[in-house]
């Protein structure tokens, strides 16, 4: 089956789906980017998971010491570092989430925002517990997916994408309660509060859920 993240949903075609976003779409993306900046200090070492072309890690610079940038897609990689030319701030790495080239307790905090922990793919238990083993004792995790209240606006922000030929034809006969389907096999879940909890008790964390902007579910964990 074809990863959309990696061999289309990539590069161009993922910064087109940011420029196309509509003004409640925009404004979730920057109240998330808004909270992790509130989450992290200024001598932080951060970890961006699956951080795409750098939409983000650029802006964690405001805070941040440094920001390094994983992502599965080498596409998504050589645009980042093309964009941050040669500042000794940003790192960008081709690499697989769940399984991370990095030291134990490498990094202050680790980030895997606007539901990556669905849209990786992947099993969330060894991608959270790859994540706590990659963050020092007393760090920061942050995990976000999509609030419940934030649906119908979601939903119009994959039909715009859609319509952009960016992913298929939405099957609105599967498309329901948190995800959304494709006729060419994309589909896109929502991960819930109380399964962010779940995946955090079997974790060395200690975690707190918050609600931002009736748009994002976090997860905020310290390692213990």
């Amino acid at each position: 089956m074809i990863n959309y993240y990696s061999e289309i949903l990539n590069s161009s075609n993922l910064e087109k789906c940011y420029e196309i976003a509509p003004p409640r779409v925009k404004q979730f993306l920057q109240a998330e980017i808004n909270f992790v900046l509130n989450s992290i200090k200024h001598n932080d070492l951060v970890l961006d998971l699956g951080c795409g072309y750098g939409r983000i890690a650029f802006r964690l610079l405001e805070k941040a010491k440094k920001v390094v940038g994983i992502d599965i897609s080498k596409d998504n990689v050589q645009l980042a570092k093309k964009t941050a030319l040669s500042n000794n701030k940003l790192e960008f790495y081709v690499m697989d989430a769940k399984k991370l080239d990095f030291p134990d307790s490498y990094f202050t905090t680790t980030i895997c925002v606007q539901n990556g922990i669905s849209a990786f793919k992947v099993d969330p238990l060894e991608l959270l517990k790859e994540s706590v083993r990659v963050t020092k004792k007393g760090g920061t995790i942050l995990y976000s997916s999509y609030s419940e209240k934030f649906w119908n606006h979601r939903l119009k922000w994959f039909e715009i994408q859609s319509e952009n030929k960016l992913i298929g034809e939405i099957d609105y006969e599967l498309t329901k309660n948190g995800t959304i389907v494709c006729k060419d096999g994309f589909t896109a879940t929502t991960y819930s509060r109380q399964e962010f909890l779940e995946l955090a008790s079997k974790n060395n964390v200690q975690s707190e859920i918050f609600e931002i902007d009736n748009s994002s579910i976090f997860c905020k964990m310290k390692v213990k």
